[in-house]
C-alpha cells in the first residue's frame, strides 16, 4: 500500500530563504498528500558542515523518508552514506539521500538531470562546442556531466582551487573520453571565454551571487553578446551574472529551471509519484514574483 505521509528535510548553509519546502509541498498538496520538509541549516544549528554525518543520522533515526543535501555538504555527505547511484558515485557528489525500508541512506544527484532539462528548455539553440565552467565543487561536477551529456565538445573547468579543477577535469575525461574535458587556471579565463565567443559560453558554479555570497563572479568586461551564460545560482534568481550578462547581450540561463527539475525528480525518489514539472515550475514562477514584491511564501 503505497504511503500518503512523507517527513523530508533540506541540509545545507544558510538556507532560510529556500523555495524547496514551497515547492515539494505544493505538490504533495495537489497529489493528495501530508508531505513535511523540514530545513536543517547548519548555520541556525551552530555546526559545521562536517556535522552532516550526525544530521543524517538523527533524520533517519526520527523517522524522515529522505533529505536534499545542498552546499556546502554535496560531498561531504558521502562518507556517511551506505550506498550511491551509479550517477552521484561517478559525480563524488549527492543532492538527494533516500532512506529505504531496511535502513540504509542511499545518495543521489538530481543536479545533473535537472540541469540538463532546464538548459535544453531555456537555451535549447546554444552552441556547444566550446563550454568554459566557473566552478568544479559539488554542483559543478553535476552540471559539467550535463553538459557534456548535451553534446558539449569540450568543457574546460576553470576553479580559485587548482587541485579541485584537476580532479574534475580528470573524471570528466575518464566518463566522457579523451579531448572532452580540461582543466585551467584562473589567469587562462579571459582567453577561454575570447575562445568560446560565438561557440560556446559560461556555466556559472559558484556560490557567488548567492544572498550569502554577493558580487559577480568574474570581470564583466570578459562578457560578450557571442556568449550564452548559465548559471547554477538561483537565490536571488537574479543575480548580478545573470543581471549584467543581460545587459552585455548575452543569453542567459537562471538558476531557477535546474531548481525546478532537480526537485521534481527528488520528489519522485522521495514518493514514487511523477510529478508535474509544469505545474512545478509555474509554482517557482509564483514564489518567486510573491518575493520580489515582498509577500510571504510560506
Amino acid at each position: 500500500m503505497a504511503k500518503d505521509s512523507y517527513l523530508v528535510g533540506l541540509i545545507g548553509a544558510g538556507i532560510g530563504p529556500s523555495l524547496s519546502p514551497a515547492l515539494h509541498q505544493r505538490e504533495a498538496d495537489r497529489q493528495g498528500l501530508r508531505y513535511l520538509y523540514r530545513l536543517l541549516d547548519t548555520d541556525v544549528l551552530g555546526v559545521a558542515p562536517q556535522a552532516v554525518g550526525d544530521l543524517v543520522r538523527a533524520a533517519r533515526d526520527l523517522g524522515f523518508d529522505g533529505l536534499n543535501i545542498t552546499h556546502p555538504c554535496k560531498q561531504l555527505v558521502i562518507e556517511h552514506l551506505d550506498a550511491l547511484d551509479p550517477r552521484a558515485e561517478a559525480l563524488g557528489a549527492v543532492n538527494t539521500v533516500v532512506f529505504e525500508d531496511d535502513g540504509r541512506a542511499v545518495g543521489h544527484n538530481t543536479d545533473v538531470t535537472g540541469f540538463a532539462a532546464s538548459f535544453a528548455r531555456g537555451l535549447p539553440d546554444a552552441p556547444l562546442e566550446r563550454v568554459v565552467q566557473l566552478g568544479a565543487g559539488g554542483a559543478g561536477a553535476a552540471v559539467a556531466h550535463a553538459v557534456l551529456t548535451l553534446g558539449a565538445g569540450r568543457v574546460t573547468v576553470v576553479d580559485a582551487l587548482p587541485g579541485r579543477a584537476a580532479g574534475l577535469a580528470d573524471s570528466l575525461v575518464r566518463h566522457f573520453g579523451p579531448g572532452r574535458a580540461e582543466a585551467a587556471s584562473l589567469d587562462r579565463l579571459p582567453a577561454l571565454l575570447a575562445d568560446a565567443d560565438g561557440t560556446g559560453g559560461l556555466v556559472h558554479a559558484t556560490p557567488t551571487g548567492m544572498a550569502a555570497h554577493p558580487g559577480l563572479p568574474l570581470p564583466a568586461e570578459l562578457l560578450r553578446p557571442g556568449l550564452w551564460i548559465a548559471e547554477v545560482v538561483y537565490r536571488p534568481l537574479e543575480t548580478a551574472l545573470v543581471r549584467i550578462a543581460r545587459e552585455h547581450g548575452c543569453a542567459v540561463l537562471p538558476g531557477g529551471g535546474m531548481a525546478v527539475f532537480q526537485a521534481a525528480d527528488a520528489f519522485r525518489l522521495f514518493t514514487g509519484l511523477e510529478p508535474d514539472s509544469g505545474r512545478m515550475l509555474a509554482d517557482f514562477e509564483e514564489l518567486a514574483g510573491l518575493e520580489r514584491s515582498g509577500s510571504h511564501v510560506g
